[in-house]
């Protein structure tokens, strides 16, 4: 096998898997390029690259899945290397063939290996003469209720794209045209097959490291159970609860499946393990794997130097060293799962997690960034490795309970309370956790009535140091200098408005107005201590200059509040039956028949929106007559934007008791 000693390397994707790459090539001593879309030319990857070259455009599509812009950029920047993260093209064989056919290294597993993975329909005929323990597989022209549940799955992709749960047989054909179509949509490819929906399962996966000289490391287990909408939330290293020959079993798998494609790199292998404790084998991801952080913290390895070491033909050790401790992983989303996951975009005016020892961030973005509709809305992930369990769970909570994020909504609070939930403190995980949870983990928490107080005090404070004391204007009602002051909040994303009293004097701090029990020990323009219940508190407020938005940050807990205008405008509303585009995206498709004048029951899905590699479904908010249709399959839309107007039917509006 030839030696090739990397000097510059090319990084075909972007955000924080390429921000990774880069820190260990900058600890090896290799150059560093980016390829980038217009969309992210400013963006943490392009500015720690030491080189950089433009793919015109925005979406993917036209950008970082132009497998030819990027071996083009590759040669044009001098790179003799290709890294290609996770996701797009980073599991497309014809693209590693092109990058070898250009006179590159390619930083990952032989063309041959992507290709027998890259059908999931192939891989599992193969696995199973590899005598890989898999799923027997359903016919779904010939399933009958004994099959049910079913999983639909796209063959040739992942990330939960193209699959759906099926439960009934009269749901079948229009799921498998549904599934088929996102897949095709995806992965332009539109095969679809079916296999046993396995309840309560749980998703665990082998790690693997493989040389050009026979060696095949297995390095410990995995657990990614906990999953929305069949893409992961919170991974751990090992997997807790597996007994020793289960381990066994599921790391001989693993090395057998990666040795019948003779493979080379880093891989990983992927299983269903049922409530008894019987695997099955899902895929293997032909490519590091967005959840390594946690095997590397485990083993004491930097995988990346690994793949970059086998790449340039040198040999692996004859054995991995032992694993220490346990690793917890949590993927930090702009979104808002308490409303369908909608993903979240805008300005990130601030990302600041502690740090500590055990504490790892692995980022793409810092404050200031913006993040944009055409890519995937996480943000960062946040590890934490510790001796126990126990220890690395408590400390992953308390960093993201303690981490500093202005900006759009995020996932942060359902990631705190799904690690201090019972179920996963006791390793009782499986795939349907959120399914069974969601409702409480995103259910309001504490009232944020006393962070409101917090930012008005604060608030009277840059009053008065920018010129004050002056009453304070909300619209057409005016506070009076002489009595109290108020102010309205609205907490974000929940809806809950709060009005809050203080007095402003002349001189000296300002007073909360009839707030007993609260007694205010210091006040500056960013930073308030209250005393509540005669505890301390200490409260950094910190006011988006751009919006009408403030930021309450405690030791425990943040906020996000609007502030509010005495009165509301009336223009804010909208008519009733209004749907609106939750956010920035490209209509899809449309129910079929959908059209004005037509009958849509309540909850009926009427529109479908992509976003942020996402599919959202628009629907009716009651039964009754599609009075307008604004959408059509291709149109991008704004946040905002009027997509259709429902008209409700009177007769579908209960009568009141007293009048029936």
């Amino acid at each position: 096998m030839r030696s090739d000693v990397i000097h510059t390397l090319l990084v075909a994707n972007r955000g924080e898997i390429a921000c990774r790459i880069f820190r260990t090539c900058r600890d090896l001593g290799i150059t560093t390029v980016a390829v980038h879309s217009d969309a992210d030319a400013g963006a943490l990857h392009v500015r720690e690259a030491d080189l950089a070259v433009r793919l015109p455009g925005a979406a993917p599509a036209d950008t970082y899945l132009r497998g030819d812009l990027v071996v083009a950029a590759a040669l044009a920047a001098g790179a003799d290397a290709v890294h290609p993260g996770y996701g797009f093209l980073s599991e497309n064989a014809a693209f590693a063939a092109a990058v070898l056919d250009a006179g590159l290294v390619w930083v990952g597993p032989p063309v041959k290996a992507i290709e027998l993975m890259a059908s999931k329909t192939r891989a599992k005929e193969l696995m199973a003469g590899a005598g890989v323990p898999l799923l027997a597989p359903v016919d779904p022209a010939t399933a009958g209720s004994d099959d049910l549940p079913l999983l639909l799955k796209a063959a040739a992709g992942g990330g939960g794209r193209g699959m759906r749960v099926v439960r009934e047989l009269d749901a079948l054909p229009n799921e498998l045209l549904a599934a088929a179509a996102e897949a095709a949509a995806a992965f332009g490819d539109g095969e679809v097959f079916a296999e046993p929906y396995v309840e309560r399962g749980r998703h665990v996966e082998v790690q693997v490291m493989a040389d050009g000289h026979d060696t095949v490391w297995a390095l410990g287990t995995r657990d990614c159970s906990l999953q929305r909408r069949h893409q992961k939330v919170i991974e751990e290293a090992p997997a807790p609860g597996l007994d020793e020959a289960l381990r066994t079993r599921l790391h001989e798998a693993a090395v057998a499946a990666a040795r019948a494609v003779g493979y080379r790199g880093a891989g990983t292998v992927e299983f269903l393990v049922s409530a008894d404790g019987r695997p099955y084998f899902l895929e293997m991801n032909t490519r590091l794997q967005v959840e390594h952080p946690v095997t590397e913290a485990v083993f004491g390895l930097d995988l990346v130097a690994l793949q970059l070491r086998v790449a340039e033909g040198e040999p692996l050790g004859p054995t991995p060293p032992s694993p220490s401790g346990h690793a917890v992983e949590a993927r930090l989303y702009a979104e808002d799962p308490a409303r369908d996951w909608q993903p979240q975009t805008g300005a990130l005016l601030a990302l600041d997690v502690p740090q500590a020892p055990g504490l790892r961030l692995d980022t793409g973005y810092t404050g200031g960034d913006t993040i944009g509709v055409h890519y995937d809305p996480m943000l960062a992930k946040v590890i934490a490795h510790a001796p126990t369990r126990a220890g690395a769970v408590r400390l992953l909570a308390r960093a993201l309970e303690r981490a500093r994020i202005h900006g759009p909504v995020t996932n942060r609070d359902l990631l705190v309370r799904s690690l201090r939930h019972p179920d996963f403190a006791a390793a009782r995980l499986d795939t349907g956790f959120y399914d069974r949870h969601l409702d409480d983990l995103t259910a309001p928490g504490r009232s944020p009535a006393t962070a409101a107080l917090a930012a008005a005090l604060a608030a009277a404070v840059r009053t008065t140091a920018s010129g004050g004391p002056a009453p304070t204007r909300f619209g057409a009602w005016r506070n009076v200098a002489s009595g109290p002051q108020l102010r309205r909040y609205r907490s974000e994303p929940d809806g809950t408005e709060y009005e809050v009293a203080y007095r402003a004097p002349r001189t000296g701090v300002p007073e909360p107005h009839d707030a007993r029990g609260v007694r205010v020990l210091a006040v500056t323009p960013d930073r308030v201590t209250l005393e509540v219940g005669g505890v301390a508190q200490h409260f950094g407020v910190t006011a988006d200059r751009g919006s009408d938005r403030v930021y309450v940050d405690t030791a425990d807990a943040s906020y996000a509040l609007t502030a509010l205008p005495r009165f509301t405008d009336p223009a804010t509303h909208t008519a009733p039956g209004s749907l609106l585009a939750p956010m920035p995206g490209t209509v899809v498709r449309l129910a079929e028949g959908l059209a004005a004048g037509a009958s849509v029951e309540a909850g009926q899905p009427l529109i479908w929106l992509e976003a942020m590699k996402m599919e959202h479904r628009i629907l009716a908010p009651a039964s009754g007559t599609l009075t307008a249709l604004h959408a059509a399959p291709g149109l991008q839309v704004e946040v905002g934007a009027l997509l259709a107007v429902v008209q409700e039917d009177p007769a579908a509006i209960p009568v009141p008791e007293e009048t029936a």
